[in-house]
């Protein structure tokens, strides 16, 4: 009787064990889960590019870190923008030309990545594709054509111009028109606690220009800065038996001006 009584214990022993062993991996993988989302919420959180319209700066397929904390924080900044903050707190102004994630204000959900060209109490314009911000023609210059495959033998190509902002911040667009409707607008009034963001592929850009589709992007709705670039494919991230001919490496860990 003692032996069985032993054996017994020793089973029990063995249970326990395990029972503890199960509970400090699921105590784990929630303390994992617990700091991945504290870094998304406050610190760093990933993007991935699925349109051209920021082409030439960034491509479909790029997967960048946005910066959280570049604007303060919103109730954008959480996951499900769960609404425990109101307003925005630890505000810093973003600057022209900064590259943006925000919140669609039309949906309050769908993650759109722009540039920052005009600022609260601006006026914005595009007369015969030049920008103008507070009545004044923002320099730019041709330097190049940017050409891209369009299938077997077919390549399309966009003028490249590199494009000063008032401030100083340089940037490359395209443009594949001089005179479009996406190049000749009324002229936009900024209001206060508000920004103007358009793509960097002009032409092939729904933006701030479009009032009922995008519209003025209230600084709620400021998700963070785009920082840099962590990877980058031409082509679908989950063949990686292709990634020998279409990993763009050169891009990886590239600052994104």
């Amino acid at each position: 009787m003692a032996e069985d009584a032993n054996a017994i214990s020793e089973d029990d022993q063995e249970t326990e064990k395990e029972s503890g062993s199960i509970k400090e991996t699921l105590a784990t993988i929630v303390l994992a889960i617990l700091i991945a989302l504290g870094v998304r919420t406050v610190a760093y959180e990933p993007f991935n590019i699925p349109s051209g319209s920021m082409k030439p700066t960034l491509l479909v397929g790029d997967y960048l870190f946005v910066s959280k904390a570049s604007y303060g924080y919103s109730r954008h900044s959480l996951p499900f923008s769960l609404p425990l903050i109101s307003g925005r707190i630890f505000f810093e102004e973003p600057k022209r030309g900064d590259v943006m994630v925000f919140k669609l204000p039309t949906d309050n959900k769908t993650d759109y990545i722009k540039r920052i060209i005009g600022l609260p109490g601006d006026t914005v314009q595009l007369k015969d594709s030049i920008l103008y911000i507070n009545a004044k023609p923002v320099p730019r210059k041709k330097v190049d054509d940017f050409v891209e495959p369009q299938g077997a033998n077919s390549y399309a190509r966009s003028s490249r111009y590199l494009e000063t902002l008032p401030g100083g911040k340089k940037h490359y667009i395209l443009e594949v028109s001089e005179n479009s409707i996406f190049d000749n607008t009324p002229v936009y009034k900024v209001p206060a606690g508000h920004y103007f963001a358009m793509g960097d592929n002009r032409d092939r850009s729904r933006d701030s220009r479009f009032l009922d589709d995008v519209g003025f992007i209230p600084k709620e709705n400021l998700v963070g800065r785009a920082e840099f670039l962590f990877f980058s494919v031409d082509g679908s991230v989950w063949k990686f038996w292709e990634w020998a001919k279409s990993l763009r490496l050169e891009r990886f860990f590239e600052g994104i001006e």
